[in-house]
């Protein structure tokens, strides 16, 4: 008798474990560049437990395919036109807050780790990372779990350690409000690259977002303080101390 319950019990372990291999995570795909597009979507294709739903060649037909398809994951590409990556998960995560994301980009410095990690990604990995690599941050992260590619940890502790560091002699830091008419910690730091003479092209390429981020927040910059031109925002930059003037 024991050895029949075993047998049935056997049975069934197997049934159960096809049932969840039939289940795979369900994937949405974002990056601006075709080839690289299109050779990830066929490495997805080639995972096992991963099913690739769609591919989207902006931050903004990502979000449309997103509610469209409700994934459980996006791998997102970071420097794309229209919304960039990083926006893209921001928004991503206010309106579906039950789909992850895992950046997916070529890039791993301070500003572009902290940046999609600040913006809800999940994950982070580079792309040079191996197909088991990314098949496995997308099962960590469809499972909870964050996925961190090691070659970006060291940024992360660097970046925090700084920003403690920073923090400390920071006397807005105790969370009191600091910028004028309301602006945000970003669109001061847009604000203040305006008045050291970059464009938007430039601003774009250092803060890792699209031109078309930097104009949105430059418009909210300007219509919050009441300016008409650059020339009006370097003025209102250096008399509220957002910016230094040149010596």
């Amino acid at each position: 008798m024991s050895a029949g319950r075993q047998g049935a019990a056997g049975e069934r372990a197997p049934d159960q474990g096809a049932a969840e291999r039939r289940a795979p995570v369900r994937v949405l795909l974002a990056d601006d560049q075709r080839l690289v597009r299109e050779s990830l979507a066929t490495l997805l294709g080639l995972l096992d437990g991963v099913e690739l739903l769609d591919t989207a060649c902006d931050g903004e037909e990502a979000l449309a395919l997103a509610a469209r398809h409700q994934p459980q994951v996006v791998l997102m590409d970071l420097r794309m036109p229209r919304v960039d990556g990083i926006e893209a998960t921001r928004r991503l995560r206010e309106t579906h807050p039950h789909v992850q994301v895992i950046a997916l980009t070529t890039y791993a410095d301070d500003e572009s780790v902290l940046g999609a990690l600040r913006a809800g990604a999940r994950g982070y990995l580079t792309k040079d990372a191996s197909g088991e690599d990314i098949r496995g941050a997308i099962l960590t992260v469809a499972g909870g779990e964050a996925a961190l590619d090691p070659a970006v940890q060291h940024h992360v502790v660097s970046a925090l350690a700084n920003q403690g560091a920073a923090a400390q002699h920071d006397p807005g830091a105790d969370g009191a409000p600091a910028l004028p008419d309301e602006l945000t910690p970003r669109e001061a730091e847009v604000l203040r690259l305006i008045a050291e003479g970059l464009t938007n092209a430039e601003i774009a390429e250092r803060l890792v977002v699209s031109p078309a981020t930097v104009k949105s927040h430059i418009n909210h910059v300007f219509a919050k303080a009441s300016l008409r031109d650059r020339t009006q925002a370097v003025n209102y930059a250096y008399r509220t101390g957002i910016a230094t003037p040149p010596q």
